[in-house]
């Protein structure tokens, strides 16, 4: 199955961490529609030598959604204690500029993007086509969004206690957009920001023998530094150029060979000449990568 010529389609990108040139080649490269959806999931900030450039680009995308990054949380509680230890800490996991940056905004420019930073949602859900080549006419798939990833235990349980049990397959192909959402409600948020290994290293178990069931796409961790903590994934988290790149994890019998999570950090955070941002088009999981340059 492919996707429709004209149809639309749901892109995700996360950690650009201010390189806001890398970030606009992506998406040049991916080129989606006016009516396509984007989704941003989170670390925008710091890092790199642009923050806020990456914010106004991200902010200027048609059908755009953001979700909080473990950045942002972190820009937001440093600013609201104004504590010069939290400051110094900030500043030594890569918030240098992004606060320079802050401090040159007019006051009413600044107010207005703290708040709407403020009121970004850590995690979302969105249906879309399969259109992977190996899926069958008029499949449709769940995915769960959110920066760092989940606490899927805890989802599972949310879920049965709103009724909603695995399918005979052992996944959880049957379960709305409205199911998942209540029962991200229960998540934590400290785990939707920062979790790792407890998450790379386990399947979720929402996918089932047959190969349906929510993916749970994912930033926060660099695809360069994704061996430390998953098993099971499909490539090394490089390419042959050592440049980070989106990687699929988990496909195993149990999951009829279906990874039931993404990584889509491509480690911009490590800057040149590791570092890339991507784009990754759901509906069928085809990339785009900008490079990040020497001085970008």
């Amino acid at each position: 199955m492919t996707l429709k010529e004209g149809a639309l389609a749901t892109y995700v990108t996360s950690d650009a961490h201010g390189h806001v040139r890398a970030l606009d080649r992506a998406l040049e490269m991916a080129r989606p529609g006016t009516q396509d959806t984007v989704f941003v999931l989170g670390d925008m900030v710091d890092r790199g030598p642009d923050p806020l450039g990456v914010i106004t680009l991200v902010r200027s995308l048609p059908n755009v959604h953001v979700l909080m990054g473990n950045h942002e949380a972190m820009l937001l509680e440093t600013i609201l204690k104004d504590d010069q230890l939290d400051m110094m800490s900030w500043h030594m996991n890569g918030g240098f500029v992004t606060s320079e940056q802050l401090d040159a905004l007019p006051r009413e420019r600044y107010a207005e993007l703290m708040d709407w930073l403020a009121a970004l949602p850590t995690f979302a859900v969105v249906e879309t086509d399969d259109a992977r080549p190996t899926a069958a006419p008029g499949a449709r798939r769940m995915h769960v969004l959110c920066h760092a990833g989940i606490d899927a235990p805890r989802l599972r349980a949310s879920l049965a206690q709103a009724g909603v049990g695995p399918d005979g397959r052992g996944g959880y192909a049957y379960a709305t957009a409205e199911d998942l959402l209540g029962a991200m409600v229960s998540q934590q948020v400290e785990d939707l920001l920062w979790i790792r290994r407890e998450f790379w290293s386990n399947p979720t178990g929402l996918v089932g023998l047959d190969g349906r069931g929510p993916v749970v796409v994912a930033g926060h961790t660099p695809s360069i530094l994704l061996g430390r903590y998953a098993r099971l994934m499909c490539g090394t988290g490089v390419d042959e150029n050592l440049r980070g790149v989106m990687v699929e994890v988990g496909p195993t019998r149990d999951t009829g060979g279906v990874a039931d999570r993404i990584c889509i950090d491509c480690s911009a955070a490590a800057g040149y000449p590791s570092g890339r941002v991507g784009v990754m088009r759901l509906e069928d999981r085809r990339v785009w990568y900008a490079d990040i340059n020497e001085g970008e």
